[in-house]
């Protein structure tokens, strides 16, 4: 829509589309004459018209790596692609090379808080969120019906069909849909053998979201192998289902030896795992799901590689350690009432680290960042 916006010429296809994928299986080329009325000097490459191409389902392409090569090397002055692909097996299969030099590569999560709001038509509400974020003494008179926003997002999560829904069970709905097509995709696509030990370890992650990934407790609860434990987990990241963060140590071999933290992409679809949908203020896991929604609010600001957790042998644990520099950020306590919040349960980090500034966040400042 932006870029009809600004007059460019756009064309969307589906690859899933059995004659247009048979047309460019036989040659890139053939994609041209599904465009109406397709202007021949684009294909002579002597006009300095752009178009772009908005390709769906790019794996399904016997040879995605040629195809998109191809035309960039051929046209790279007057067509862009945009390719898009909902498996990450399949494209790691069939691309062959890593088209350095002539890729940007994009992962498309589900939507953030501030992109719940204007999908929406909350966009007055989201000029409350950036006065919030910009003015520390502001006080927002429409802060009550954020936070119920704020709770249905906790609730249903940011895909764009679940948020545009206005009916709760119609919502929940569609999640189950989604939860069953996912999970069915991804074992059929990595060759998962036990279906049913595959769910429960997804179900049981989905209960420790914040939680220590004991993979040897994992092991004999779903009673499976832990070479199988690793597979799986690797399915689940590689699905975009979860996300592992790493302890914080200087040591870096600790580091990467030491039990990872869990966070789901959506906490609808982690609801949905569960089938628990009651509303907030009747949630045992409410603080954990928090703890889940700033990991996502510090992941569209920071690397992976920049977020991390610290805990010692004794217990005493910070959230998260935001690396900003070396040995230098932000160690961030997530409690759902900052009343919780005592600075001197976290002094043997703060001597050890004085560079980073200790800050708790509640429920309360679900605006923030």
């Amino acid at each position: 829509t932006k870029l009809r916006g600004k007059n460019e010429k756009v064309f969307y296809f589906t690859l899933e589309n059995p004659s247009i994928l048979e047309a460019v299986n036989a040659h890139p080329e053939r994609i041209f004459q599904f465009i109406p009325h397709s202007p021949q000097p684009i294909l002579e490459g002597a006009s300095k018209q752009r178009i772009f191409l908005l390709l769906d389902e790019i794996q399904y392409l016997d040879d995605p790596t040629n195809f998109l090569k191809f035309i960039y090397d051929e046209y790279e002055g007057n067509v862009k692609v945009i390719a898009t692909g909902s498996s990450a097996f399949y494209i790691d299969r069939k691309f062959t090379d890593s088209l350095a030099g002539r890729k940007r590569i994009f992962h498309l999560y589900p939507l953030s808080f501030e992109e719940f709001l204007s999908f929406k038509d909350q966009e007055a509400l989201n000029q409350e969120v950036q006065l919030l974020q910009e003015q520390a003494s502001y006080q927002s008179l429409k802060f009550p019906i954020l936070e119920q926003y704020f709770f249905e997002y906790l609730t249903y999560g940011g895909y764009p069909a679940v948020v545009l829904e206005g009916n709760k069970e119609e919502k929940r709905f569609l999640l189950s849909e989604l939860k069953d097509a996912y999970v069915r995709r991804d074992i059929a696509e990595s060759g998962v053998e036990k279906e049913g030990k595959f769910y429960l370890l997804l179900q049981l992650l989905a209960d420790q979201i914040g939680n220590l990934v004991n993979k040897n407790e994992l092991s004999k609860t779903v009673q499976i192998d832990a070479k199988t434990v690793d597979q799986y987990i690797y399915i689940l990241q590689k699905c975009y289902h979860i996300e592992l963060i790493r302890p914080f140590y200087r040591n870096v071999q600790k580091e990467l030896i030491k039990m990872p933290k869990c966070f789901f992409n959506d906490l609808g679809l982690r609801n949905a795992f569960l089938n628990r949908f009651m509303p907030i203020s009747e949630r045992l896991d409410k603080g954990a799901l928090l703890e889940n929604y700033f990991f996502l609010r510090f992941r569209e600001r920071y690397s992976m590689e920049q977020i991390k957790f610290w805990r010692t042998s004794d217990q005493k644990e910070i959230d998260f350690i935001i690396e900003e520099q070396f040995n230098v950020g932000r160690a961030v306590e997530i409690k759902w009432n900052s009343k919780q919040f005592k600075t001197k349960k976290y002094e043997k980090f703060t001597d050890n680290y004085p560079d980073f500034q200790l800050e708790a966040l509640a429920a309360a400042h679900f605006w923030k960042f």
